[in-house]
């Protein structure tokens, strides 16, 4: 177990799982939000955004600008449109 695990923080949340094992290549969050039958994912590394912290305040900002463009997004049949899920692809950096 890593020790930045055992802090509060640290810990996964609602939409947001923390990544730390001792095998893998990649440490860090990933953000996962389903809305209107589509699911958007993005990886946040420990690496790319120097250290677990700084990983999770980018990843928390991206959630939470998603967050605001899905609410206020128009749906066609229940499902988002493919506009807005154009939209959210650039909020999540054009995955």
């Amino acid at each position: 177990m890593n020790a930045i695990e055992n802090l509060p923080s640290m810990k996964s949340k609602r939409n947001l799982t923390r990544f730390t094992y001792e095998n893998t290549a990649f440490q860090g969050w990933r953000l996962c939000l389903s809305r209107g039958g589509v699911t958007f994912t993005k990886y946040f590394s420990d690496k790319q955004y120097g250290g677990g912290r700084k990983a999770l305040e980018v990843a928390e900002a991206t959630l939470a600008d998603l967050k605001t463009l899905l609410e206020g997004a128009k749906r066609v049949n229940g499902r988002l449109s493919n506009v807005a899920v154009k939209k959210a692809e650039k909020v999540l950096g054009g995955v």
